[in-house]
């Protein structure tokens, strides 16, 4: 726990000395995929704090879960006269050209938590197949043999199959020993929970509702799968693991339906992309950029510029981590649970 904050303090810290001198009134453009998850206003609201803390202009746009609206918000942002982009990509592979239009005319481009697979975009996340690690074990501990069910995020997200190949790295030697059974696995389009639910359901059905163990990637398609466990009255009785520290999700775990959510603390993400786009916006090359690594286990193998931050699993031993960083309340992690269950809770 020490470690993964003192990794992002000492980001901060080192971002923060890099830019102090830098000069302001930059205009930074950031495209959202979409506002659907909790997190994101929380990314933005960070983010836009220290762009402005910095000096600097915060412009933005909304692509709705749109690939294709994504691409003419990027357009409009350009126009705007962003001098840096930071995009939350909807889709990998559908916003290379905006990327490459950025390029064209020296606008630096920050490919924010999900890769864009391009030499020309900095790649600023959370190490993801850790985070797939990190859920992989917390099931495990919990459940370490038996059916197990994998709700992937979105086909159309590099991260997807990062998560789940952390998943894999921890789980492959049980399964190839036959102690776990993959008896359902699906992407989830759009990491919409809904889509979550139904995968779910289709697996519980398809399984005679006996399934064992959930590996749910984040706390969307966690809420989903609950849902779908708690229609057959299972939920509680069947580990389910998640990420990004959703105020729902935590409240699950308090209430023992969800049994971990890997904490990505939204706002360092937010700041530290603010601070390197600051940099990059002032010509910083991309490889100068404080904690920088070079990085290329991407599908297609592109090296790229990458920073790094630590994620930190959260379960029932420590949820007091969150409310004591001012994460989330202990009323909101507590609601509905019963006294003398969890410790946070009293």
């Amino acid at each position: 726990m020490r470690k993964a904050f003192a990794v992002l303090a000492g980001l901060s810290l080192s971002l923060s000395l890099s830019t102090a001198a830098l000069a302001a009134d930059k205009v930074i453009g950031v495209s959202w995929s979409n506002f659907q998850e909790e997190r994101w206003k929380t990314d933005e609201a960070a983010m836009k704090a220290q762009i402005e803390a910095d000096g600097n202009t915060y412009i933005s746009a909304d692509a709705q879960s749109s690939a294709s609206k994504q691409l003419t918000d990027v357009e409009a942002l350009i126009a705007q006269g962003a001098d840096v982009l930071i995009i939350l990509a909807q889709d990998a592979s559908a916003i290379v050209p905006a990327v490459e239009k950025a390029a064209a005319e020296g606008i630096p481009v920050i490919g924010y938590d999900r890769l864009i697979e391009h030499p020309e975009a900095f790649y600023l996340t959370f190490d993801n197949k850790e985070v797939g690690r990190m859920q992989a074990r917390a099931v495990y501990e919990v459940q370490p043999e038996g059916n197990y069910v994998f709700i992937k995020g979105s086909s159309a997200d590099p991260n997807a199959d990062f998560l789940f190949e952390g998943q894999m790295e921890v789980l492959k030697e049980a399964i190839d020993a036959g102690k776990i059974k993959n008896v359902g696995e699906a992407y989830t389009d759009g990491w919409l929970p809904a889509n979550a639910q139904r995968n779910m359901e289709q697996f519980l059905t398809a399984n005679n509702n006996e399934v064992d163990a959930v590996v749910a990637s984040n706390d969307g398609t966690a809420g989903g799968v609950v849902a779908a466990l708690e229609a057959q009255g299972l939920a509680g009785s069947v580990p389910v693991s998640g990420q990004d520290g959703d105020h729902a999700a935590l409240n699950r775990i308090a209430l023992g339906t969800q049994t971990v959510s890997v904490w990505k603390d939204a706002r360092e993400l937010g700041k530290a992309a603010a601070r390197i786009a600051n940099a990059l916006a002032e010509g910083t090359p991309m490889d100068q950029i404080e904690g920088v690594v070079k990085w290329s286990d991407g599908p297609n193998g592109v090296e790229m510029n990458s920073v790094f931050l630590a994620p930190l699993p959260i379960t029932r031993d420590n949820l007091d981590v969150v409310i004591d960083a001012g994460w989330v309340s202990k009323d909101v992690v507590c609601q509905g649970v019963q006294p003398g269950t969890v410790d946070v809770c009293g």
